[in-house]
């Protein structure tokens, strides 16, 4: 593909890159982070967890096995820009319905390549998230960076109710007693297909659904799923599962889910310093004592010193890399959390497990009753 225009990235810093568009032409910005994963840029794209930030893949190819409909997460790109150092138009894979410059631009999604990711990714881990502005329109470094004033701090942002579906919907055997209520402030979908494939019917509701409005499914259990922006700011989604937890029913959360279990339980949480994206995080299992290649995908964590303290809630989960709390179990209730994604797409399959741990959970509560 012929590079035909500049882009200029600027982060709230001052950094600025000078690189070739790519995708769209036009302006955007977010808050910039990055993903060291080598493959599955189609489903990272279009994680909703993902709204609201510029994203860094941090591998020196991305693009080049094209596209595919197969690959989605979600219904369209949820990112608000990309940066990589070569960003691929000709693509290999026979199957791909088409290039990746095609896909960006069908999505009108802003992106600049011809930038060293890598040192761009090392400015990151040491100076922290922030905000930054991509261009192919405004080349002026200095009127980017009063642009870049418009954009919204990540910390305080509410966003999984601009993510989450807008109406309720349903899949699976409607005939299956696994009946599942699913809050959605951004599932994805293989989140679903990983229920789904485990025999469970599953509801998904609008993220500020009443919690009277769940209980007329008669579901045998819920599901908390992921999704961006600020779990603190989110007081009606923690309200809501204050109640479920009065239900005592199981209670699976993946990724904000979990934060927002943890918040339930008056553990509050924190914005780290430039999260965890990627697909080979190591985790371990302190119950059983197994290590786990995982996939992540956040920017908030849970108090790890609040929930040390906390009786009601044990670990079951540690981040091998920087000790941070990646899951948690609520003493006495059928309720449970992990800080990563258990249904890897992209990544390895080391923790699909915990499906199988929920939907056993749900029919032996089932059986009880």
């Amino acid at each position: 593909m012929e590079k035909q225009y500049t882009a200029v990235l600027v982060l709230e810093d001052g950094t600025t890159c000078y690189g070739q568009a790519f995708g769209a032409i036009g302006t955007t910005g977010g808050e910039i982070c990055f993903n060291t994963g080598m493959t599955g840029y189609q489903e990272v794209f279009t994680d909703p967890s993902y709204y609201g930030q510029v994203l860094i893949m941090n591998n020196a190819h991305i693009g080049n096995y094209g596209v595919m409909d197969a690959d989605v997460e979600s219904d369209s790109i949820k990112i608000k820009g990309l940066i990589g150092r070569n960003l691929e138009d000709l693509f290999s894979r026979k199957m791909a319905k088409g290039s990746l410059d095609e896909y960006l631009k069908s999505q009108n999604l802003v992106a600049i390549e011809g930038v060293d990711t890598r040192a761009l990714v090392a400015h990151i881990r040491s100076k922290g998230a922030m905000n930054c502005i991509i261009s192919s329109e405004i080349l002026d470094a200095g009127a980017l960076k009063k642009k870049l004033d418009e954009v919204p701090d990540m910390d305080g942002l509410e966003l999984a109710s601009i993510v989450s579906t807008k109406v309720p919907y349903e899949l699976g055997d409607a005939n299956s007693p696994i009946k599942i209520a699913v809050l959605d402030y951004g599932t994805k979908r293989n989140i679903l297909s990983c229920m789904v494939e485990r025999g469970a019917h599953v509801k998904v509701f609008p993220a500020k659904t009443p919690v009277e409005e769940l209980k007329k499914f008669n579901p045998a259990g819920y599901f908390i799923s992921n999704g961006p922006g600020d779990p603190a700011a989110m007081d009606y989604a923690v309200e809501t599962l204050k109640n479920i937890l009065k239900e005592e029913k199981p209670i699976f959360g993946i990724c904000l889910g979990h934060q927002l279990l943890a918040l339930a339980n008056d553990i509050p949480t924190f914005k780290m310093h430039h999260g965890h994206r990627g697909l080979n995080h190591p985790v371990k299992n302190v119950v059983s004592g197994r290590c786990e290649i995982t996939t992540q995908n956040h920017g908030f964590g849970v108090d790890p010193e609040a929930v040390k303290k906390a009786e009601h809630i044990e670990i079951t989960h540690v981040n091998l890399n920087d000790q941070s709390i990646e899951g948690i179990r609520v003493k006495g209730k059928q309720a449970f959390s992990v800080q990563y994604h258990p249904e890897a797409t992209p990544g390895p399959h080391d923790s699909r497990y915990l499906f199988d741990e929920f939907i056993e959970m749900v029919r032996k509560d089932l059986t009880r009753n």
